[in-house]
């Protein structure tokens, strides 16, 4: 088979959980829109931030140093104890001393009266984090049926219980059922979302035990000083990984200028980053096409690594990856009246900052790409380098530009963070390992897809079925363009033949 089918096929393949597990959670992003104010949504936004850095702490990287350490160590359970206990120990601290402090964090947040917000959230960050090695476990023993089925097991439970608490209580209560739900505060607003989030954690590992306690486990203290020392960097890599991801959702809380006259501050900021959040999530399409993407790409770029084409098929990807990754911008922005509706109509007013977001992780996904040249040469702290430098670009252009251009500041942040990553990226790869990439071609496709994105802002006409019409015309124009520049391509890979005989 030729290789750019099979990385066709992997990439449908390897992502499809994913795929499943982030669109069944993606759903709950409508629900949200249209039950909670801005300011409400906002609460979510931030803590869920902070869980992503929470994360990295408290598995200090053992999840990668487990699978490293299991393949050149004999003693497999040694390895495994020796990784879980500090991250069980370190977890269960953390959780003790959140819910102690819940009620002085919660007023330092501004969520007065609500520090079960943080008890709840501590308690999920925690027994995620516990999680977290066991399900290393399950992939290093190739158990994939049972990781995903534990996974989206997780995922339904909490689907199942935010439907439960956000819709169905509310609903039997309005209906004189109130004598069933003694256990429901129609005031609980977001609390439910983290309680259900909790309650599928908890669920998730109560079905691990037999993975956490079905061996014994054994610490070797001299076998973790050796983990340590090799998790530290994947830390600090991991953290400056997850500065470009999500900080801007914390910054804002303490960037965003509040206009004169606003009578609620704390109201104004947090609605703000619920905007911000809300409209994030309508880049669903591309995060979730570079998702399945990575799951395929690294496995498939190695294993054709010594191959006599492989630069040849390292340029070709790009070129497709790129295109399809301007399909899908194309493809949101153009029919984005219709799109807009995956959110309430109260966050209509973060539209703006779709496009941006969208080309930003479209820029992701090329430094992705691009990443196989120190992969390939053994030089991965050039990776580390990388994303300390992306990190930087983050912090600084989210502290610039978000006092001056609010929440749209964060994005355009974002978006300065993954080009100038991306450019750093391409001229050190040249460097050490030269792919001819399509520039002339990638650019041209780049300038059409952005010339016929705002072309459709200028129509005369405001009727929607006029505009949906002619963006239609346009969205048919690119494809027509990218199939009739690529048919020759496209051919020759329907039949079979070498990538390095594509023109």
């Amino acid at each position: 088979m030729n290789p750019l089918k099979r990385l066709a096929r992997q990439t449908a393949v390897y992502g499809l959980s994913s795929i499943v597990g982030r669109l069944l959670n993606y759903f709950l992003v409508p629900l949200y829109t249209r039950i909670f104010l801005p300011q409400e949504y906002g609460i979510v936004t931030e803590l869920y931030a902070y869980a992503s850095f929470l994360m990295i702490l408290l598995t200090f990287g053992m999840e990668t140093t487990f699978f490293r350490f299991s393949v050149s160590h004999e003693d497999k359970e040694g390895v495994y104890g020796t990784s879980l206990l500090p991250v069980v120990g370190l977890n269960l601290l953390f959780m003790a001393i959140g819910i102690s402090a819940s009620s002085f964090i919660a007023e330092k947040l501004h969520y007065h009266g609500h520090s079960e917000y943080l008890v709840y959230f501590v308690l999920i960050v925690g027994l995620d984090a516990i999680s977290a090695i066991p399900f290393a476990r399950l992939r290093q023993q190739h158990r994939a049926p049972r990781f995903a089925l534990l996974k989206l097991a997780n995922i339904g439970i909490n689907i199942a219980l935010n439907l439960f608490f956000l819709l169905l209580c509310p609903y039997l209560l309005r209906h004189g059922y109130g004598a069933f739900l003694s256990f429901y505060d129609p005031a609980g607003g977001v609390g439910y979302v983290f309680l259900s989030n909790l309650i599928a954690s908890a669920v998730t590992l109560l079905l691990l035990c037999g993975d956490l306690f079905g061996v014994r486990l054994r610490f070797d203290r001299e076998l973790f000083r050796g983990m340590v020392r090799y998790a530290l960097p994947l830390l600090l890599a991991g953290m400056a990984g997850m500065v470009n991801e999500t900080l801007d959702r914390i910054l804002l809380r303490y960037l965003l200028v509040v206009p004169a006259g606003v009578a609620n501050a704390a109201d104004y900021v947090m609605a703000q980053i619920g905007i911000y959040g809300a409209n994030y999530k309508v880049s669903i399409l591309m995060t979730l096409f570079i998702q399945t993407f990575r799951y395929a790409a690294e496995p498939f770029f190695f294993s054709h690594a010594k191959e006599s084409d492989a630069r040849d098929l390292y340029r070709q990807v790009m070129t497709w990856f790129i295109l399809f990754g301007l399909v899908i911008f194309l493809g949101v922005m153009l029919y984005i009246d219709v799109v807009r509706g995956f959110i309430g109509a109260k966050y209509y007013s973060g539209m703006g900052i779709v496009p941006i977001l969208l080309l930003a992780n479209l820029f992701l996904g090329v430094i992705f790409n691009l990443s196989i040249w120190y992969k390939l040469n053994n030089k991965t702290q050039y990776g580390a380098y990388i994303t300390i430098f992306g990190a930087i670009v983050t912090i600084v252009a989210n502290v610039v530009l978000i006092p001056l251009m609010g929440y749209a500041g964060a994005a355009w942040a974002t978006f300065i963070c993954y080009f100038c990553t991306m450019i750093v990226s391409y001229v050190w790869g040249q460097k050490h390992y030269p792919v001819d990439y399509e520039l002339a071609k990638i650019g041209g496709y780049f300038a059409f897809a952005l010339g016929l994105y705002f072309l459709s802002t200028a129509w005369p006409f405001h009727a929607r079925s006029f505009v949906l019409a002619a963006n239609s015309m346009l969205f048919i124009l690119f494809l027509a363009v990218a199939v009739g520049k690529e048919k020759r391509a496209l051919l020759r890979l329907k039949a079979g033949e070498s990538v390095s005989r594509m023109p």
